[in-house]
């Protein structure tokens, strides 16, 4: 069995939790979630199963949306409801305030990662330290946020604001909501938060644990999407003997690379996205931020690995089989 699962995550289980239901209802082993969500957070969480662990990082490293519950007024040592509560103030705050500074939070932005995160330093998580009562500096990291926008407001002794955010792997929405009530001089923090996509899952589409439970009990894997389907790389195909090198760790040079034709039967029965250019488009795997153009390699319409170019050869990275 292998593929990728578009999980809705309930609120109440860790990540691995999730992981390993799937494992006792799939009876498999080889299973692996693509990024994080904190026990109290809902929404959707990409599962590996069989070699599609091998292309967890692949989907990890795309983009996530949410939509986000912030309260001001109220700041906690979390950031967000389940911390303990530092400060409160009832602030004077009216929706046009929120809306004015909410453009300043758009683009590249500078984060630094709350004491309560799995960011390790020296060995240990920050999460350790901030169970002993220590706080200590730590490195901000650049974050981009593709899209903030206000959904609703609504009044209160601690006014909400529920957000719409489109942002790039490793954003803490927390520190968002943080970062916005020190803006407007309350502080806040993230009271819920809903992901609605990651990378090309979307929570529309998603399945929750007891549709997946019930699809296997009728031998039904519906659930069960494609090694394709969370890896947005462009798609180049090669002849059986080049195939035979990149499995083995050979590269291969541009000139005997190909992509995908219109007429190309092996691609269309397997629903894949077509490539419409006489030559090789190069992409990089996070939206520019890295160094390393890959492409999914194909032998005959299916997946056999994940190629990277350098000197105009491709070398394979992730073999697949």
């Amino acid at each position: 069995m292998e593929g990728i699962i578009n999980v809705l995550k309930p609120p109440g289980m860790t990540s691995s939790d999730v992981v390993v239901w799937m494992r006792r209802v799939l009876k498999t082993k080889k299973i692996g979630h693509t990024g994080t969500l904190d026990p109290g957070v809902a929404g959707v969480l990409p599962i590996c199963v069989g070699k599609g662990t091998r292309l967890a990082e692949y989907i990890t490293e795309q983009g996530k949306a949410y939509l986000a519950e912030v309260t001001f007024g109220v700041t906690t040592d979390t950031q967000d409801a389940f911390g303990k509560e530092v400060h409160q103030t009832k602030p004077d705050l009216k929706q046009s305030d929120l809306e004015w500074v909410l453009p300043n939070f758009l683009g590249k932005i500078s984060q630094t990662p709350p004491m309560y995160s799995a960011v390790r330093k020296e060995g240990k998580h920050l999460y350790e330290y901030a169970r002993q009562g220590l706080t200590i500096e730590r490195a901000s990291r650049e974050v981009f946020i593709y899209n903030l926008k206000l959904v609703k407001w609504y009044e209160g002794e601690f006014p909400r604001a529920t957000l719409d955010i489109e942002c790039s792997k490793g954003t803490y929405i927390r520190t968002i909501s943080h970062d916005l009530g020190q803006a407007l001089g309350c502080g806040a923090h993230m009271s819920n938060l809903l992901r609605i996509r990651s990378g090309p899952f979307r929570i529309e589409e998603s399945w929750t644990l007891e549709e997946i439970e019930e699809a296997v009990q009728k031998s039904k894997y519906d659930f069960l999407l494609p090694l394709t389907a969370g890896i947005d790389l462009p798609r180049v195909n090669l002849s059986a003997d080049r195939a035979n090198a990149f499995r083995h760790g050979l590269p291969t040079k541009r000139e005997l690379v190909y992509t995908p034709s219109e007429g190309d039967p092996s691609f269309v029965d397997r629903g894949a996205k077509l490539e419409m250019k006489s030559s090789v488009r190069i992409s990089n795997i996070e939206d520019g931020l890295s160094n390393s153009p890959s492409v999914q390699v194909f032998e005959d319409g299916n997946l056999i690995g994940i190629g990277v170019w350098r000197d105009e050869s491709l070398f394979p990275h992730k073999v697949l089989g």
